[in-house]
């Protein structure tokens, strides 16, 4: 799936969404929402093992790339899903920034933005998924 990442988590999902929003809060960043899809295939009569995703970002970073090309706020803000297996093995996933800007065919004027991007977007992963 090109530009997804996609790293396995040492907790179960609510507690590596738990993890994972405060991780953003206590960077300073905004969620915007946070969003159970299986509460909601349960509402429609569906079954969905769990699966949440968290709508989150930050305007001094995403804005400069609204900037260079405001298509690119199809893909802001940044999203990241937490999601279990068939196994009961618990996953998160988000899109690249460096996909995201290659997408809209910036790569070369907002590389080291998607690039600082990146590497935060894997802290917060790392924070979500992993014991300290």
């Amino acid at each position: 799936m090109n530009g997804i990442e996609t790293v396995t988590s040492t907790f179960g999902p609510k507690e590596t969404m738990d993890r994972l929003e405060a991780a953003v809060r206590s960077r300073g960043m905004t969620v915007f929402a946070r969003i159970d899809h299986a509460a909601g295939a349960s509402s429609a009569g569906l079954v969905l093992r769990p699966t949440e995703l968290l709508v989150f970002g930050n305007a001094k970073a995403g804005t400069p790339l609204m900037q260079v090309n405001q298509a690119i706020g199809l893909d802001l803000p940044l999203r990241a899903l937490v999601w279990q297996d068939m196994a009961g093995e618990t996953f998160l996933s988000f899109d690249d920034p460096r996909w995201i800007v290659s997408r809209h065919e910036e790569d070369a004027k907002l590389a080291g933005i998607a690039g600082d991007m990146a590497r935060g977007l894997v802290a917060l992963t790392k924070a979500a998924t992993q014991r300290p």
